[in-house]
């Protein structure tokens, strides 16, 4: 068994020769993103494996190591860790856990230190967590280096066109499945050319994204235009269908067709959060500087992906992140950043703005900012857009799968209602 150090703070550390034998262990969100960000992580020379337990358990596990007042998305990630650590065959004196951690005053921030504190409560407090951040924790066995960070956001910007075709084909898809394959047959593919050193630069990246686009656009579909809903909210719950309890396969089984904004926008928002910090309370200019060439870059990335699906004559585009900006204005000040922020009431209205003005707002138990920008600006976006057919959804561990599900489909009555109008 590898020593354990601790800092000067008395943090566990992650150390080099943990790196060597230890397994380290990744919560899921985003099944495509998440499964090819762990395989970059390999390449680096970690041991990476992809959390996919889920049920009843999980909440049970959260519920006993997180106060139950804590936000919802904390409860179902720290209790899908230890659930694994406890069920899932691994030797727990082998094992440590991976968790991102953005500096913001929100529970992204707190659940590092949340999640010691379970493992504690656990008997587990050996096992060691990884934050991954900037600049907030180090590991002397775990480096962000300036390499994987480029990686990690060429992953990024495959998994958004993947999910983002696949959700425009799958509703119309003649053969049952054959979405799904092509996605997985594509994620396995990439990863492939990661392992050969390919694709990870934006000429391949843009050549790539040509040919998604031209085999997802195979795919033989029919029927009428469905009803679109759109799906935003506090992003764990948005995106994790252990966290929305299958949001998206619920409303594929009533018909409707689900467009879910890309995790992209959220990154890019989280960077110029650092430079909106120092023009609105003063910092650093070197930080704003590296701030602004880090999303310079990513936003280059966006359009190149934006530019790819409208080239394809087939699949609706995004809007750029600069877009969003542009819309929240008279709505939410740049200020509103904890949180989902002000991005939240900008992807409303863009979905609003493109033909999708049905929308399910996802709102964790415990998370004040997205209620503020979700549920606390419907209203206004009722008076503006009388079209717009907006329902807010409460995600926790007390509330039943068909209370929420009943308030859905009330909602697709009533866009049903309007589309057939």
């Amino acid at each position: 068994m590898a020593e354990l150090i601790y800092n000067e703070t008395g943090r566990l550390l992650f150390t080099k020769e943990m790196r060597e034998d230890y397994t380290i262990l990744m919560p899921q969100m985003l099944p495509v993103h998440f499964g090819m960000f762990r395989q970059l992580l390999e390449l680096e020379g970690y041991h990476v494996e992809q959390l996919n337990n889920n049920g009843r358990n999980v909440v049970d596990e959260g519920l006993k190591y997180v106060h139950n007042d804590t936000c919802y998305p904390a409860l179902l990630v720290i209790g899908q860790c230890i659930d694994a650590i406890k069920n899932g065959g691994y030797d727990p004196h082998k094992v440590a856990l991976f968790m991102t951690q953005t500096g913001g005053g929100c529970r992204a921030s707190n659940y590092i230190h949340l999640l010691r504190k379970a493992l504690e409560k656990a008997g587990l407090g050996f096992v060691p967590v990884i934050s991954l951040s900037f600049g907030l924790e180090s590991n002397p066995g775990f480096k962000l280096t300036p390499g994987l960070i480029r990686r990690v956001i060429y992953g990024m910007m495959y998994g958004d066109i993947i999910v983002n075709v696949a959700n425009q084909v799958r509703p119309y898809e003649v053969k049952k499945g054959s979405t799904d394959k092509l996605v997985d047959r594509w994620t396995r593919k990439l990863i492939r050319l990661f392992v050969r050193g390919k694709g990870m630069s934006r000429k391949q990246m843009r050549l790539y994204f040509k040919k998604i686009c031209e085999d997802f656009a195979k795919i033989e579909v029919a029927g009428e235009p469905k009803v679109r809903v759109g799906v935003v909210g506090e992003i764990y719950v948005k995106f994790s269908p252990l966290g929305n309890n299958n949001l998206e396969e619920f409303l594929l089984s009533e018909g409707a067709e689900p467009v879910v904004p890309g995790l992209v926008d959220f990154v890019i928002f989280k960077i110029y959060n650092r430079m909106a910090d120092v023009d609105l309370y003063g910092g650093k200019w070197i930080k704003k500087k590296i701030c602004g060439v880090l999303m310079k870059y990513i936003e280059n990335c966006q359009q190149d992906m934006i530019d790819a699906l409208k080239a394809s004559n087939r699949f609706r585009a995004p809007g750029t992140f600069q877009d969003l900006r542009r819309m929240i204005k008279g709505y939410l000040g740049e200020g509103n950043k904890m949180g989902e922020g002000w991005l939240l009431t900008a992807e409303m209205l863009e979905l609003i703005h493109t033909g999708t003005p049905n929308i399910v707002c996802t709102q964790p138990f415990g998370c004040l900012p997205n209620h503020i920008v979700g549920k606390g600006m419907l209203r206004k976006l009722k008076d503006d857009y009388p079209n717009s057919n907006i329902v807010a959804i409460d995600y926790d561990p007390g509330a039943t799968k068909i209370n929420q599900e009943n308030r859905i489909k009330l909602m697709l009555a009533n866009a049903k209602t309007m589309h057939n109008a």
